[in-house]
């Protein structure tokens, strides 16, 4: 499975990428504005973890980013229970070399477009950081619209920082009245 965007594709993880998943993911740039659960330092222990973890999915969630067969970043959906069973999460990471070149707001809308057409979501979520102002443009840019602001709802490195919500909704075809406001 793979998704072409330009410059790069959306693919499955595979064995190889741990290397340079691993020295694309060891950044404290990049780290600063991701959950803890990102690893920081990113060693090469982390890399195989989650290659490992996500190479055989049925359906692909989670997808590397890569460019000329390299791991530049990495994209995925977190499906959640309960009433939020169709609306999962989106996040996203892309190394720093790559910043800037317009790969991350395309990402998203491939993601976002494959999501809807292949899996059974009414929304999708995506939350930032108060001081991540390139991901806000970045979801902006995607289609996404924010939705609020969660005051001081994180901490990230003993900063307490606001959450930024944003949300896109499947389009749907034919609008009920109440959908398309009267």
């Amino acid at each position: 499975m793979h998704l072409q965007g330009n410059g790069f594709i959306l693919r499955n993880w595979q064995l190889r990428d741990a290397q340079s998943m691993q020295r694309n993911a060891d950044n404290l740039m990049i780290a600063r504005y991701v959950s803890d659960r990102f690893p920081s330092p990113y060693t090469m222990a982390d890399a195989e973890a989650w290659v490992q973890r996500w190479q055989d999915q049925d359906p692909v969630i989670n997808f590397a980013i890569a460019a000329d067969d390299e791991v530049i970043g990495g994209i995925g959906l977190e499906f959640r229970g309960d009433i939020y069973r169709k609306t999962p999460l989106l996040g996203y990471w892309l190394g720093e070399p790559y910043w800037g070149q317009g790969i991350m707001p395309q990402a998203v809308k491939l993601i976002v477009d494959y999501t809807f057409n292949q899996l059974d979501v009414i929304a999708i979520q995506a939350n930032t950081f108060g001081g991540n102002l390139a991901s806000m443009r970045v979801l902006e840019k995607a289609g996404f619209e924010r939705q609020g602001i969660i005051k001081k709802s994180v901490i990230k490195n003993g900063e307490i920082m606001d959450e930024h919500v944003f949300a896109i909704w499947r389009p749907h075809p034919n609008p009920s009245p109440e959908e398309r406001g009267f």
